[in-house]
């Protein structure tokens, strides 16, 4: 048997075969993509246009300046910047150990108040850009801050110049 005829009894058993089973025979794709790459990626929550970049977001890590662990969070499974910040609130003032349970009561009772001015009280909520540039957040719409977002640093704020501060004390 040459190598002709082995192949149509080959493709003469598949068919014989899919009768049999009822499985329909798969139709060769034109494209030169296989089937995983020509289907439309799924986007997440918030991101319903064809931008591919937005299907792709790995999560940020946020900083809080003065302690030594990390905390990563997907910028993608929260709506907005609201949502953003209540769940820094979470991760640094409700679920530290060094907070008094008056703050976790008032977090769960001002969460409509709550933003990222306010998030983590005497803290800055800042972000580095993929060009490694610090920037405010919340100067961003929601969408162009979680793509361009690498790293979330929330610093201590100043409340006035060193001169006052020394003084009064």
């Amino acid at each position: 048997m040459n190598g002709f005829e082995a192949q149509q009894r080959q493709e003469s058993l598949k068919r014989r075969w899919q009768e049999i089973t009822g499985v329909p025979e798969c139709p060769r794709q034109a494209s030169s993509l296989p089937n995983f790459m020509s289907t439309k990626p799924k986007t997440f929550p918030g991101f319903e246009d064809d931008d591919l970049v937005s299907t792709m977001i790995p999560p940020v890590t946020v900083v809080l300046e003065g302690r030594s662990i990390c905390q990563r969070i997907s910028l993608h499974k929260h709506a907005s910047y609201h949502s953003l910040a209540k769940a820094l609130r979470q991760m640094f003032v409700d679920g530290s150990s060094d907070s008094g349970g008056s703050t976790a009561s008032e977090s769960s009772g001002g969460d409509h108040d709550l933003d990222l001015t306010n998030a983590v009280p005497g803290h800055l909520i800042a972000y580095e850009d993929i060009e490694s540039d610090l920037l405010l957040a919340g100067d961003l719409n929601w969408k162009d801050f979680v793509r361009v977002a690498k790293r979330i640093r929330i610093l201590p704020a100043k409340g006035g110049s060193r001169k006052g501060t020394a003084g009064t004390a």
